[in-house]
């Protein structure tokens, strides 16, 4: 006698009831547990801004305080609040050095990096290689290298050649191509300002 009872469809998933309620368990803890994490992270971080908030450098060995917007980059508070326009807004987006200063020792692109994370660091202007009233002998050395044309570059090149000769002083010549590659100079007096180096160095160009 013919069975007429309706049959289950056949499950080729291989997947269990007990397998389908773990990975259901799972989906749901996650995200519950993500959102625990993510919740804890944002108290923790204070929020800044978006209106004007005090901030305080150090800068060529002295403390310059001003009321700043979180946004504002280091280049524009050097620039537009503590009136030390040596560092050049070129390309304003952390590719040409035009800005380049020293933060703890180390050149960086000041465009590149917010005043208010800034703070607490030791920062090097260009203004203040300078001794006194009187060039720097790295600065000399690109007046007599011919080492500049409209000088857009000069600054940042000055800061990371006088940076690199006191970690390096007797670089190669290849040295100097790799220790002076995150500066760009668009008139492309790059044989003058490598000459500026292989001349502290004692050699000659190659």
């Amino acid at each position: 006698m013919a069975d007429d009872r309706p049959r289950k469809p056949e499950d080729n998933s291989g997947v269990t009831r007990r397998d389908f309620m773990k990975v259901s368990a799972v989906g749901v803890a996650v995200p519950v547990v993500l959102g625990s994490v993510m919740d804890a992270a944002a108290e923790e971080v204070p929020i800044q801004g978006p209106g004007k908030v005090p901030i305080t450098l150090q800068v060529n060995g002295k403390k310059l305080s001003a009321q700043l917007e979180p946004r504002v980059t280091l280049l524009d508070a050097l620039r537009d609040n503590f009136d030390l326009t040596g560092a050049k807004r070129v390309c304003d987006r952390g590719a040409c050095g035009a800005c380049t200063v020293l933060m703890d020792g180390k050149p960086v692109y000041a465009c590149a990096i917010l005043a208010i994370d800034a703070q607490g660091r030791m920062i090097t202007t260009i203004e203040a290689l300078a001794e006194g009233d009187s060039l720097s002998p790295v600065m000399q050395a690109f007046v007599a290298h011919d080492a500049q044309q409209c000088g857009f570059c000069t600054p940042g090149f000055i800061v990371t050649t006088t940076n690199f000769l006191q970690k390096q002083p007797a670089p190669t010549a290849e040295e100097i191509r790799h220790g002076l590659s995150g500066n760009f100079c668009r008139c492309g007096t790059y044989d003058g300002i490598r000459a500026v180096a292989l001349a502290h160095a004692g050699g000659k160009q190659s």
